[in-house]
């Protein structure tokens, strides 16, 4: 006997478990970022409505993406949901690893999903893992500290103007730096961020012929820019500084400007955690004027491995989560300011959310990042801040290390650039590329 269970995802309700469905525990594994463990308090709801039990591994972002990573390449069936992103979703759904979403519900509207979102969660047209939340990069930053240092904050800044505005918010002895960036080591942590804001430089990855470029002097650029304004400019520590760390200084006062993901807006206007709540402005990620700006384009999202054997509740939950429904919950109950934002177009169209100061902001920067022209030269690879092959978030998360080992001071810019060439050399050349 099989046991087919559909959740009724609407407007109105969802659906309660279907006469016979079979109630199931499923295990999902998550990130520790705000949203996530939101969501994380609202289980009880998708249990009283399906019948079904979660039971939580939540975990800091490189580790996440390490675990899930080795289980579903081993086959290890430790997951019925993982969290990932657009980077692991076509290279692994590629490869059959995940289950495809080709049969989600009516109610639940997949042609609502943002197409930026869509596209990038898809293999060949086909949906293999629901985006949480969307997200790109942009500027948020203290508007009072930007009075007293007498500047004002264009909506698409050049990245001179923000290294100038850092230096002149910087106030040591108060502990008050005036940039907070991402250095800890890891191809989605400081590399994100670098690889992005490279772009905006005119650097890439890899020429057409897939050559390494970190011998190039728009990398030297990047690397050195990065590293002066954060030795001038930044927080003691910095090296290994993610988002969750920097997000904890912004909210404790001691950043004038952070560039990090659009979707910690919500987590330092929230007066309930952030002591600047009221003073924080947004704006696009720099530029230099090349016809790139720095911000990337990700989406945390939720995706069934091929080895599960609960895949009926797992694509449940995924609709529970991830429904039009979840987002009127938690804005009914927190405010629509802290749904989860950039994944779908009915969310930018509600005249509600639309009055959320970085609604705006949020959306336009998402529009603005190209996966598919990542760079001002040409490149042979998709994604803004990774490149869309299997051997990226290895050889990243090396070079990643290189970079952080500069940051905080035991190695110079070039030494750094020069290690990330060869290793990243060494590890194309043995995948044959």
């Amino acid at each position: 006997m099989t046991f087919k269970y559909r959740a009724l995802l609407g407007a109105c309700a969802i659906g309660a478990i279907s006469t016979g469905a079979l109630a199931e525990t499923i295990t999902i594994a998550t990130v520790n970022n705000g949203d996530m463990i939101r969501m994380q308090g609202y289980t009880d709801d998708f249990t009283a409505k399906t019948g079904h039990e979660v039971e939580w591994v939540t975990l800091e972002e490189n580790v996440l993406r390490q675990r899930v990573t080795q289980d579903i390449a081993a086959k290890g069936g430790q997951f019925d949901i993982m969290t990932i992103g657009m980077y692991e979703t076509p290279i692994w759904g590629q490869q059959d690893w995940l289950v495809a979403l080709d049969d989600l519900s009516a109610e639940y509207d997949v042609d609502d999903i943002l197409p930026a979102m869509r596209g990038g969660l898809s293999v060949d047209g086909t949906l293999y893992a629901a985006p949480f939340y969307g997200e790109s990069s942009m500027i948020m930053y203290r508007t009072d500290l930007m009075e007293k240092a007498g500047l004002e904050m264009p909506d698409a800044p050049t990245w001179e103007f923000v290294a100038e505005a850092a230096r002149a918010m910087t106030d040591k002895e108060n502990e008050i730096y005036g940039i907070c960036l991402r250095g800890k080591a890891g191809w989605g942590e400081n590399m994100a961020f670098l690889t992005a804001t490279s772009n905006a430089f005119g650097a890439r990855w890899f020429d057409e012929d897939w050559k390494p470029q970190f011998d190039s002097p728009e990398w030297n650029e990047t690397l050195t820019f990065y590293l002066d304004l954060m030795n001038e400019a930044g927080p003691p520590g910095a090296s290994t500084n993610g988002f969750n760390e920097n997000l904890s200084l912004f909210q404790q006062g001691k950043c004038g400007m952070w560039i990090d993901a659009t979707v910690a807006a919500s987590f330092v206007t929230n007066p309930n955690d952030s002591t600047v709540a009221d003073k924080v402005g947004f704006a696009l990620a720099p530029d230099t004027g090349k016809g790139k700006r720095g911000n990337w384009l990700w989406a945390w999202a939720l995706a069934i491995p091929a080895g599960t054997q609960k895949v009926d509740a797992a694509k449940a939950f995924i609709e529970w989560a991830t429904s039009k429904a979840y987002i009127e919950m938690v804005a009914e109950k927190e405010g629509w300011a802290n749904v989860p934002p950039g994944a779908r177009t009915s969310l930018y169209e509600n005249p509600e959310y639309q009055k959320v100061p970085f609604a705006q902001m949020t959306l336009d920067s998402i529009l603005s990042a190209d996966p598919t022209q990542p760079t001002v030269e040409p490149v042979p690879y998709v994604g803004v801040q990774f490149a869309a092959i299997p051997e990226f978030a290895g050889i990243a998360t090396q070079v990643g290390q290189e970079f952080s080992a500069a940051l905080a001071g035991q190695q110079t810019a070039e030494e750094a650039l020069e290690k990330a060439q060869a290793l990243t050399a060494d590890e194309m050349e043995a995948a044959g590329y």
